[in-house]
């Protein structure tokens, strides 16, 4: 059997290393020009569910690497004003393991071949059964399964099923990270919470590492190289639907909203990495109606791209990859046929996948500002 597999994101890349370590070729190819072109390295809360796929899909001699790059953390989940004052509750705290997606991707990557600068234009269906993808400057690759694991803007799902399309929220956010001080250590209580502002709302959360991922790699996997990363709080500032920048950056952007707030709030953006500081847009996915049966199948936020106040975007598509995985196993190994195999998988995954979308979206409000700061809900209680 063998795979194409179009993006390399956390679920792509999960999934390429859960095939090869069943003995599965799979080609993974990437739209980007480089590995390294966009930047994709905040903080990330996995569930037990996200994290045991994880694991299930990593080869077994790097599980002790995984478990020294990732923390357990429980936070309160407070509604505080700008000078830290707590003036609610988001709900129950929340407990989950916390891992950086940068150190992570770089874990995934070792040992795959990504071949980069790869559109896909499209894709035929052979006479054989099997599917032949096509990419604006390269060769075609045929195989027996292609995956569309290429995102919310995802190439295969618009010729899979062009009904299926992204919706815009209208919600805008500022997102960067800064190094974790002592000044900023003294912020916990806002970690996993929220800021409430004239017009704004700002999320933190902080990333520590138990040992230095590159140090970790050097003395438990030597053959894995993992970036030389330390301890930063991300910062994620929620603007007004359909906010901009206009002119600014993401720095100034965000400061430009805080005036008057806790000078170590302001401080935390201040002393941000300009390079890591951009604005995103919130736009989700919903799985509907089920496409007709064949050698195509979509991945994560292709088929449901989920609002990341959910806290489920990468928990479901890690679960779709060792999902997959187990399921393409029992192909190769004559338990099922393929067809077979992937309709169970997308069987599966539409009900999980859709309620992970709608779950996220239930959680959106609590988080989006009021624009009129003279008419702002109040926070929700627990």
């Amino acid at each position: 059997m063998r795979v194409s597999l179009v993006g390399a994101g956390l679920g792509g890349l999960c999934l390429a290393q859960g095939l090869r370590g069943a003995g599965i070729e799979v080609d993974v190819y990437e739209r980007d020009p480089a590995i390294t072109a966009r930047f994709q390295g905040y903080r990330l809360v996995l569930e037990p569910v996200g994290f045991e796929a994880l694991r299930g899909c990593l080869p077994r001699r790097w599980h002790p690497l995984l478990d020294a790059v990732v923390s357990n953390a429980r936070v309160e989940r407070l509604a505080l004003d700008t000078q830290l004052n707590t003036i609610g509750e988001l709900g129950p705290a929340r407990s989950g393991i916390v891992v950086d997606r940068h150190v992570l991707r770089h874990l995934l990557l070792t040992g795959l071949t990504v071949h980069t600068g790869a559109a896909l234009t499209g894709y035929d269906v052979l006479d054989d059964g099997r599917v032949r993808a096509r990419f604006a400057r390269r060769d075609p690759a045929t195989a027996d399964l292609l995956v569309g694991a290429d995102g919310v803007g995802s190439a295969v799902r618009r010729t899979l099923t062009p009904q299926t399309i992204p919706t815009d929220t209208g919600v805008r956010f500022v997102i960067g990270r800064t190094p974790l001080t002592e000044r900023f250590a003294g912020l916990s209580r806002a970690y996993g919470g929220k800021i409430v502002g004239d017009g704004v709302s700002l999320l933190l959360g902080a990333m520590r590492f138990p040992v230095p991922p590159r140090e970790a790699a050097e003395r438990l996997a030597p053959e894995v190289t993992l970036p030389d990363i330390h301890d930063y709080v991300r910062w994620a500032m929620i603007l007004p639907p359909n906010g901009s920048l206009g002119t600014l950056t993401a720095q100034e952007a965000a400061l430009s909203r805080m005036n008057g707030w806790h000078p170590d709030l302001r401080a935390l953006i201040e002393q941000a990495d300009p390079d890591n500081s951009t604005l995103l847009s919130i736009r989700v996915v919903e799985p509907r109606e089920r496409w007709a049966p064949g050698p195509v199948t979509l991945l994560g936020d292709a088929v449901h791209a989920t609002s990341p106040t959910g806290g489920n975007g990468a928990n479901t598509a890690l679960r779709d990859a060792d999902l997959l995985r187990r399921c393409l196993i029992e192909a190769a190994e004559g338990r099922h046929d393929l067809l077979g195999a992937v309709d169970d998988y997308e069987r599966q995954m539409f009900a999980y996948g859709g309620e992970a979308v709608r779950r996220s979206l239930a959680a959106l409000p609590a988080f989006v500002p009021d624009p009129d700061p003279e008419h702002r809900r109040p926070a929700p209680d627990a």
